[in-house]
Parts: C-alpha cells; sequence; structure tokens
C-alpha cells in the first residue's frame, strides 16, 4: 500500500479550503439563519443525510492537486437552538445519549445558541423543571463520557463558528497529510 503525502503551498492550501463544502444534516431544523450566512459568504453547503450531527464538512475530488475522491471530514457539530432545546434533549436520555455514543467516533461540538445559556442553566431559566445542579451535572458528565464540548454561542455567529470551526480543522488535517 502506497501512502502519499503531499506539502502544499500556501496558495494551493488556499485553493482547496475554497473549495471545501459544508455538508448540512436533511433534517435540520430552524436553521434559515445558518444557511443565509453561508449565501452571504458565498460558503459552499449541501444537503445530506447525516448519521450524527447536523453538521460536517468535505473537500471535493481534485486531481490537480492529487485529491482523488470527495474526503468528507471525520467531525460533526450538532446545533441546539436554545437552553430549552438542549434540556429537552437531556431529559429525553436514551435518544441523546445515543447521539453521543455515534458521535464518540468523531470530534464533536454542542452548539447552544444562547450566548447567557450557561448562565440560564446555573440559574433554571429555562421551561422545564429540571433541577439545574441535575442538569449541570448531565451535561458535564456527557461531555466527558462521550468526549465533546459544549459552546453557547449568539445565533448570529453560528454560522461563522460552524465553517471556521471546519475550515481550521481541514486545514490542519491537510498541512499534517492526515486529510
Amino acid at each position: 500500500m502506497n501512502i502519499i503525502h503531499y506539502n502544499y503551498t500556501d496558495t494551493e492550501l488556499k485553493k482547496i479550503l475554497d473549495s471545501m463544502i459544508i455538508t448540512v444534516d436533511t433534517r435540520e431544523q430552524k436553521n434559515q439563519h445558518v444557511l443565509d450566512y453561508f449565501r452571504k459568504k458565498d460558503v459552499p453547503f449541501k444537503f445530506k443525510t447525516m448519521k450524527t450531527g447536523d453538521y460536517s464538512a468535505m473537500v471535493p475530488k481534485n486531481d490537480d492537486f492529487g485529491i482523488s475522491r470527495d474526503m468528507y471530514l471525520f467531525a460533526a457539530i450538532e446545533r441546539k437552538n436554545g437552553v430549552d432545546e438542549l434540556v429537552q434533549s437531556i431529559k429525553d436520555r436514551s435518544r441523546f445519549e445515543n447521539e453521543l455514543i455515534r458521535s464518540t467516533k468523531h470530534p464533536f461540538v454542542l452548539i447552544v445558541e444562547d450566548l447567557e445559556g450557561y448562565q440560564k442553566i446555573l440559574n433554571g431559566k429555562y421551561r422545564s423543571k429540571y433541577d439545574p445542579k441535575a442538569l449541570l451535572g448531565s451535561l458535564k458528565s456527557f461531555e466527558v463520557r462521550y468526549n465533546f464540548s459544549t459552546v453557547f454561542l449568539s445565533a448570529s455567529t453560528t454560522g461563522n463558528y460552524i465553517y471556521h470551526h471546519f475550515l481550521y480543522m481541514a486545514r490542519e488535517l491537510l498541512k499534517g497529510g492526515l486529510l
């Protein structure tokens, strides 16, 4: 088996990364603000049924750069549109945990679209009657158990976060010969 590693120039890396496509799960809902960001910034995206997560990315085949087939990043982002959706997911433990079990095979980030979300969890400022200490304990236990991070963001920055998360991941993987 031949293992090929390319040392791309900065110009080549930029061209490859400019072709990167964000994949959006076909079941993802209430994400018009994310898609609007991608369109406004000319970020290519396509819809694809994903087994885990709501977003990922791929670098398309490019024979000029020795990329003989589409390469999918082995990573995912799951998006929750607020603390209430996060709480509902955690309360539905088996479904949420099954999603996390599937995600342990990839680098994984959980985005909660609420800049004050962590503070709301601490103070119990959500619709559910779930005890704040129990909620925080469940979230932090899941993070450790399934090796992911939770990021609390304003919905207006989610598209930017998704794009740059995968852009720099792909860049580092390409520079290291891992993609």
